[in-house]
């Protein structure tokens, strides 16, 4: 799964990686070391313009966890921060967002964690690990995003309209299973056009951009303190003593 991540770059940076034509003035969002769920992130989506009614690539802030535009309340986003890619275009919960809406969550990085026997550290706890790409560019995570009408708030209030989002997911690809088994999926910089255009509805086609990681990953022990969601600073990302030799150290894909 993916249950925490970091993003540092700026709006306008991400729109300049990936070539979109808006982001985010006015609403801006501070980098984290440790985004956690339900919080603010900064994804890329394909929309018509209201304005000139052109499709458009859009740097937009999401919620996230998904809330389907069908649920009563917007708690269940909370447990829908991830979407086993195996089964999304199918799951009810996911399959809309899968034909029709689609995005691009980008990250310097993740993190998971290991669970350490109380044999080895004298009292079990669970290790972090954070996983970047080794040259240092951004992690392209395949999402999908939601709106949902909050009925008890008038058309003309901005929170009419809540905008949320979750991130794909898939077999890890570390062979020895040493981290986690689960992966985000992460997208080619050549998939993104078939990935975000609202045309393309074939679940087909959009399943075969999802099978592989798109970059070799590294990986090293961080310090627990990342577990708290209060955490923050580039500090979390300083690699510690690994309590499990042999974890961590070296590249994977």
């Amino acid at each position: 799964m993916c249950g925490r991540f970091v993003s540092t770059t700026t709006p306008t940076d991400l729109a300049q990686l990936l070539r979109a034509s808006s982001w985010p003035t006015t609403e801006t969002l501070a980098p984290s070391w440790n985004v956690a769920p339900t919080d603010g992130i900064l994804a890329a989506m394909e929309r018509v313009d209201h304005d000139t009614g052109e499709l458009t690539r859009q740097v937009r802030v999401l919620r996230w966890g998904l809330v389907p535009s069908w649920s009563k309340d917007p708690k269940s986003g909370a447990r829908m921060i991830n979407a086993r890619v195996e089964t999304a275009h199918e799951k009810p919960a996911f399959r809309k967002a899968f034909k029709e809406r689609r995005c691009v969550i980008p990250a310097d990085g993740y993190y998971e964690w290991k669970p350490v026997p109380a044999t080895v550290s004298g009292k079990a706890f669970k290790q972090p690990y954070y996983l970047h790409r080794p040259d240092g560019e951004q992690l392209l995570m395949a999402g999908l995003y939601e709106f949902w009408r909050d009925p008890t708030v008038p058309d003309d209030d901005p929170a009419a309209w809540l905008a949320t989002c979750t991130i794909l997911t898939t077999e890890a690809t570390d062979t020895a299973g040493r981290i986690h088994d689960r992966m985000p999926v992460t997208l080619h910089p050549d998939a993104l056009d078939t990935w975000l255009d609202p045309d393309t509805t074939d679940p087909g086609p959009l399943r075969d951009l999802l099978h592989a990681p798109a970059a070799e990953l590294t990986v090293h022990p961080v310090a627990t303190t990342v577990s708290n969601v209060r955490s923050d600073g580039p500090q979390l990302l300083a690699e510690v003593e690994d309590p499990l030799p042999g974890t961590a150290g070296g590249h994977f894909s």
